[in-house]
């Protein structure tokens, strides 16, 4: 995506975000991998429909990134960056060479309040789903 601008896209379902959300972190090192954890602030957000499911991207910025760090809110980054991470969402599932495209369609681009509520609901979906986790545990292991 160019020298200066580095996208790294992880999912975090596995840790508290519905499976259904997803973070996209703008940092200004690569990181060559998605198995770490990071401070980033949310900044805003992709509301994006794939099939007929909500399949919201979150925005952040890394903590202490020497570039984004200043970034507030969604409406801090450039039109550029915007469209850039919009055409990315909309064309990382399709197959080259295949005919079909994905079904996925961005309807807006949300800011900071509204990401830290979709975030906060991802939460609550996931204490609705795994808060018993030990009990969970123990069941599946007694069987």
């Amino acid at each position: 995506m160019g020298n200066s601008f580095r996208l790294f896209y992880e999912f975090m379902s596995s840790l508290w975000l519905r499976p259904e959300a997803a973070i996209c972190i703008l940092a200004e090192k690569s990181i060559s991998h998605g198995d770490i954890i990071l401070e980033a602030i949310p900044i805003g957000g992709l509301r994006m429909i794939d099939g007929d499911e909500a399949d919201d991207k979150i925005i952040a910025v890394m903590k202490g990134d020497a570039i984004y760090e200043e970034w507030k809110d969604i409406s801090d980054c450039s039109i550029r960056i915007i469209e850039r991470l919009k055409h990315y969402f909309l064309t990382y599932k399709d197959i080259p060479g295949a005919g079909e495209k994905a079904n996925c369609k961005i309807t807006h681009t949300y800011g900071q309040e509204e990401a830290l509520e979709v975030i906060r609901r991802s939460q609550e979906d996931y204490q609705i789903r795994f808060g018993d986790i030990e009990g969970m545990l123990t069941s599946a292991l007694r069987g």
